[in-house]
């Protein structure tokens, strides 16, 4: 089997964009540091990886996924859906969902469960209120396979994670995450799948649990790399990175707070709580 690392994705894109090894690293990092990056002999910190991938026009902020789920058997639709969704057009898409011509071609609870995931991704991303993305989604669960957990299923259940993790709900944010997962290694591969790892990484950043960030992360680097896939591997990484430069900060203050001990106790003076 062949490993896809971050190094072998960014040689990739670069190829594909025509560019040389010079012409990419020109102004973030040294052409022996990229080659090195390439061949998988150093990993980059979150700010070289977010340059690398911004000349590379490699997006961190958005995921889109591999393969869209239709929410009609009209082929025009879908195709519409797939490319408001992979252009990022929310607002567009939102607009689009509510028209007549989708909500009547509804024929399946399948193409409902994908329609509500879909108007809660949008509303998500348009930063609509809280409560009626996490109503789109318990409608999108609603109308899921009660015995078996699709990819969707899972997409919709992690997602609902991450909106419960940015309302500081933890023990139902993990308790989702729990769900999303269980049984994803026997089931059949889809490289959306890769997502709910990410997602679940994103869960516990949103939490400031970095070490379970970068836990969730690894688990989702090697079922991509398990899988000869290089997708959603830029994103782990910076995530697996940005955990990182976070679990460093908090190890620099408690060593700080630990030496702020040590003087208290040697020279019995308070250090001052404000600066």
């Amino acid at each position: 089997m062949t490993v896809v690392t971050l190094g072998e994705t960014l040689k990739q894109a670069r190829r594909a964009k025509q560019l040389t090894q010079k012409q990419l690293a020109a102004g973030i990092c040294s052409q022996s540091m990229l080659s090195a990056i390439e061949k998988g002999q150093y990993t980059p910190n979150a700010k070289l990886l977010m340059a690398l991938c911004e000349r590379l026009a490699i997006s961190l902020d958005e995921v889109s996924l591999t393969t869209n789920f239709a929410i009609s058997r009209a082929a025009n639709l879908n195709q519409k859906l797939a490319d408001l969704c992979n252009r990022h057009q929310y607002q567009e898409l939102f607009d689009f969902l509510q028209t007549d011509a989708v909500l009547d071609s509804i024929e399946s609870d399948s193409q409902m469960q994908a329609y509500y995931y879909y108007l809660g991704i949008s509303e998500w991303q348009l930063e609509h209120d809280s409560q009626t993305i996490e109503t789109d989604f318990q409608l999108a669960l609603a109308n899921a396979h009660p015995n078996r957990s699709s990819t969707l299923t899972r997409l919709v259940t992690i997602s609902m994670g991450v909106i419960k993790a940015q309302l500081g709900h933890q023990r139902v944010a993990e308790e989702l995450i729990d769900q999303a997962v269980a049984g994803i290694e026997a089931a059949k591969y889809e490289e959306n799948l890769i997502i709910i790892f990410y997602l679940a990484g994103l869960i516990n950043f949103e939490l400031k649990q970095y070490p379970a960030t970068a836990g969730w992360v690894t688990k989702g680097i090697e079922f991509a790399t398990h899988h000869n896939s290089h997708y959603m591997l830029a994103n782990l990484y910076y995530l697996l990175a940005r955990a990182s430069e976070m679990q460093a900060r908090i190890d620099m203050a408690d060593e700080a707070h630990r030496r702020a001990d040590i003087f208290t106790e040697l020279f019995h003076e308070k250090p001052y709580e404000n600066f």
